[in-house]
């Protein structure tokens, strides 16, 4: 049995999507995805949020970017695995309320496959609770 690791490509396109998102998530970012991509958020809302392809992605980045709240990424670790498409991302996301400049800090974990340079798949574990309570408390 050969064992690999995660591909450069991987990690690279996992940092340039969390660098699009500190610069302001636009519908653009969802160019990092491959047309036909899926991406789950387990803990968006009950039950889950699944978001199937490009576009509903780029209007979930819209809506994103209309948040009351600007998001870096910080303490990232991207963990290699044996599968060469899949890299595990563990982050914080330091944020603030733009209302207010009310700091807060909340923590994820994404499971993302890329291939060929697109993501075609991600588990997105972010603290949407945590994120919503800091937008309320403005």
């Amino acid at each position: 049995m050969r064992v690999t690791t995660s591909t450069p490509d991987a990690s690279r396109v996992v940092e340039q999507l969390l660098a699009g998102i500190a610069a302001g998530a636009t519908p653009a970012l969802a160019e990092l995805y491959a047309e036909s991509a899926v991406v789950e958020l387990p803990f968006a809302q009950p039950g889950g949020l699944p978001l199937v392809g490009r576009e509903q992605l780029a209007q979930h980045f819209t809506r994103a970017g209309r948040a009351p709240f600007r998001l870096r990424p910080i303490n990232l670790t991207l963990h290699e695995t044996t599968d060469p498409e899949v890299v595990v991302a563990e982050y914080d996301y330091q944020g603030e309320v733009t209302s207010t400049g009310r700091s807060f800090l909340v923590s994820n974990v994404q499971i993302v496959r890329v291939r060929e340079g697109l993501i075609v798949s991600s588990r997105d574990f972010h603290d949407h609770a945590g994120m919503t309570a800091a937008a309320r408390d403005e």
